[in-house]
């Protein structure tokens, strides 16, 4: 509406603005899961298998039952008299053959077998958390072993352990999507085909506060208050996991110590946390710690992929032909197969011009934690896959991997551009992100800082990564506008904030639209009852999708105010208009500031006939379609020769996120994304041995970024704004851990060239980098 314009204001869009939630996290007042302790509270721990597989032949609960404090031991066979359902799938893949991806029984306490370690079997409920563990202990499981697959190659092979009779060979689904007969026509002529296979290597999401959840039955239904990526959705899984209609089940979420993707499923723990709270009438709590989240909570990643990039004569690309194979894990979860199939898919042409590609995937399950989607979800496989292949297409055919770069980066005067993906690029300008990174980084000064390294003993590496990812697409979404007595405005949405700092940039954007001060604006998130619909959070969708849903509820409150200020004005609707915070008879200096009105609204008794009864709104809105965070990421490393240690000297992010509505909480953003990108390159890795057990199950033997291990970011940003949603907005919490694998990895490969050294996968640690450069200069003698 061109008449909703506002002044500048103090905290408006494109401002640094602190998040609004900070100062009482700080003072130790946040409310987290572990915080809600009902005082008639029982409490849960639970008894995992320790077999990766194995025929489950018997649970032994007596001893536990008799335990002091113990009010109940449920198993599997107790959730199967109840009459609850499996474990939902989300993302009902169709295969090439036209069958649906086969999802066996997910059952929440394992019945018959089991086929990971850490697979929940009983769940003990007592007066304390530590009676409920001692207790836990008494039970007593009767399994006959069986092999275990841990790899998901090694799954798919003739002669493997088999996970489940209706899944012969182990494979969920075999994927393809594109044009496969363009894509062996343009193979068939290309002067050069570069082929290289990666491992996009298993990684344990380890956010700072593990799952749980409080589960209370009233009335006829469950309250769950738990941490999650949107309780609107987690109350359909929920309602879909105990066989009742979502109606039955409210869910809350306070303040979450973050997900990265894995919180947004729900987990078998919920089932029997919830079966304990209906039938003893109490609230029941249960907790992770550390211990258990590395093997229950959904792993991350996982995949190998081959790639094949064909060129002409000229270097440029003619078309892309990928074989994938990725690990679900024990069971088909919610959002498991989405990832190494559509979402890679989406996302696999990046930045780069290129015509046609084709693309088959296997997935497998495995004697392992199931997987699902962790922060990038698919966008940093496709883009260290395309990226690893045009340094190694520029390197095999003798051309500068930067000229290489920028004779095949789409370019900004041909967008909108129609990727080989199926969607279209409507703005950015991939080449001049990667000037901007090449300047911000010296790159022109690269080889006296190699000389200079070299002369310390040391091998100097530069990488980079040209990159384009996708959004989440098109949905749903609501915005809720609610004016109070007190003077403060409730903003209301769908999305969840769990740990993104939403209330500060959605603040900024209604102030900016209507005018009402940043401070006197609050946001309710988190309960499902105060929802019409809610998307939740993920694919760096809420500014976007939230973002909508409040401009259409902002247009509807001023359409409210229209005809609440012309009956206070005394003068015609069509004469009212809205700017700056302000209704106004036009031609005149009569107004009402949209705060007084609101107020004085209120203060009626009644509305008039034909007049709302409050400028109110709540409403639910169609999103806009995915945008296209795009950027150059730039990483120099040094390395020591004789112990593989690397050293992460230098990085520089260049981003086009479109509009920054609060510049601050972007780098933010950036700054976590590219460090845990980092810890995937260099540090993170998930090993299990031939049996299926999990080998890196603590921090002793699973490493985590820390500060030692990263240089100062050094960040900036070209504004491209989208032109897809009227904020211009294009998302921004994916892209850092997008770009830094390929970046990183870019620079370990170009610091270990001169060695002769082609390829490494991730983690490049010591250990790795060591016995490559050891295998180098034994093939060279």
């Amino acid at each position: 509406m061109n008449d909703m314009a506002s002044a500048p204001l103090k905290f408006g869009i494109a401002q640094s603005v602190p998040r609004k939630e900070d100062p009482a996290l700080l003072r130790g007042r946040g409310r987290y899961t572990d915080d809600t302790v009902p005082a008639d509270a029982l409490h849960a721990a639970l008894v995992r298998s320790p077999w990766a597989h194995g025929v489950l032949r018997g649970v032994e609960v007596e001893a536990a039952r008799a335990a002091p404090g113990v009010a109940m031991v449920i198993t599997g066979a107790d959730l199967e008299a109840a009459g609850y359902g499996s474990m939902p799938c989300a993302a009902m893949l169709t295969g090439h053959d036209g069958k649906p991806i086969i999802v066996p029984h997910f059952p929440a306490l394992a019945t018959d077998r089991v086929r990971w370690v850490g697979q929940p079997v009983a769940m003990v409920v007592a007066d304390t958390p530590a009676r409920a563990r001692e207790a836990a202990e008494l039970v007593e499981l009767s399994v006959d072993e069986l092999p275990a697959v841990s790899d998901p190659e090694a799954a798919l092979a003739p002669g493997a352990p088999q996970l489940f009779e209706e899944m012969p060979g182990n494979q969920a689904v075999e994927w393809r999507w594109g044009d496969h007969g363009a894509v062996a026509e343009a193979f068939a002529k290309a002067a050069h085909v570069t082929r290289l296979r990666v491992v996009n290597n298993r990684l344990v999401v380890n956010p700072m506060e593990p799952r749980g959840a409080v589960a209370r039955f009233e009335d006829g239904r469950w309250l769950v208050q738990a941490g999650c990526q949107g309780v609107f959705g987690l109350r359909q899984q929920i309602a879909a996991a105990m066989n009742v209609e979502p109606d039955k089940v409210r869910v809350e979420a306070g303040h979450i110590g973050g997900s990265f993707g894995m919180k947004a499923s729900v987990f078998p723990e919920y089932v029997p946390l919830l079966h304990a709270a209906r039938h003893l009438g109490r609230p029941v709590r249960w907790m992770n710690d550390r211990s258990e989240s590395f093997l229950s909570d959904y792993h991350g990643r996982d995949s190998v992929m081959e790639g094949a990039l064909a060129l002409d004569a000229d270097g440029a690309i003619l078309a892309l032909d990928v074989k994938g194979t990725g690990n679900l894990g024990a069971y088909v979860s919610a959002f498991g197969p989405a990832v190494p199939t559509m979402v890679i898919q989406k996302n696999l042409p990046s930045a780069y011009r290129l015509p046609v590609m084709a693309m088959t995937v296997r997935c497998a399950v495995t004697n392992t934690v199931p997987t699902t989607a962790y922060r990038g979800a698919g966008r940093p496989e496709a883009v260290y896959l395309m990226e690893r292949l045009v340094e190694t297409a520029a390197r095999e055919t003798g051309r500068d991997p930067l000229e290489f770069r920028r004779r095949n980066l789409v370019r900004p005067e041909e967008m909108p551009y129609a990727a080989a993906s199926g969607l279209t690029y409507d703005s950015g300008d991939f080449p001049e992100a990667l000037e901007m990174g090449l300047a911000r980084a010296g790159w022109g000064d690269i080889e006296a800082r190699r000389r200079e390294a070299a002369a310390r003993g040391r091998l100097l590496g530069a990488g980079l990564c040209c990159y384009a990812e996708v959004t989440a697409g098109q949905g749903k979404e609501m915005g809720g506008i609610r004016f109070g007595a007190d003077g403060k405005v409730t903003l209301i949405t769908g999305t969840l904030d769990y740990g993104q700092g939403h209330a500060s940039p959605f603040a900024q954007v209604l102030a900016d639209r209507l005018g009402i001060p940043f401070e006197s604006i609050e946001l309710l998130q988190g309960d499902s009852d105060q929802l019409l619909f809610g998307g939740g959070t993920g694919g760096s969708r809420s500014i976007m999708a939230s973002g909508a849903a409040m401009l259409r509820a902002a247009e509807e409150v001023v359409e409210n105010g229209r005809k609440l200020s012309a009956h206070f004005l005394e003068a015609a609707e069509t004469d009212i208009r809205f700017a700056g915070g302000s209704f106004t008879v036009a031609g005149t200096d009569r107004s009402i500031g949209i705060m007084e009105l609101a107020r004085r609204t209120a203060a009626m008794e009644a509305p008039p006939e034909g007049l709302p009864g409050s400028l109110d709104a709540s409403l639910v809105a169609d999103t806009p379609p995915s945008t296209f965070p795009n950027g150059c990421h730039v990483a120099e490393v040094e390395i020591d020769p004789e112990t593989g240690v690397v050293a992460l000297t230098r990085y520089v992010a260049i981003d086009d996120f479109g509009t920054l509505v609060n510049p601050m909480l972007v780098e933010g953003q950036v700054h976590g994304g590219v460090v845990q990108g980092i810890g995937q390159a260099l540090l993170e890795h998930t090993v299990y041995d031939e049996s299926g057990q999990l080998l890196s199950g603590s921090f002793m033997d699973y490493a985590m970024p820390r500060a030692d291990d990263l240089p100062d970011l050094e960040l900036d940003f070209l504004v491209r704004p989208a032109t897809t949603n009227e904020l211009g907005v294009k998302g921004c919490g994916e892209a850092g851990i997008t770009a830094a694998p390929p970046a990183v990895m870019n620079a370990v490969l170009d610091a270990l060239a001169p060695l002769g050294i082609r390829h490494l996968d991730m983690p490049a640690t010591p250990l790795r980098v060591w016995q490559a450069i050891r295998e180098a200069r034994a093939t060279a003698a």
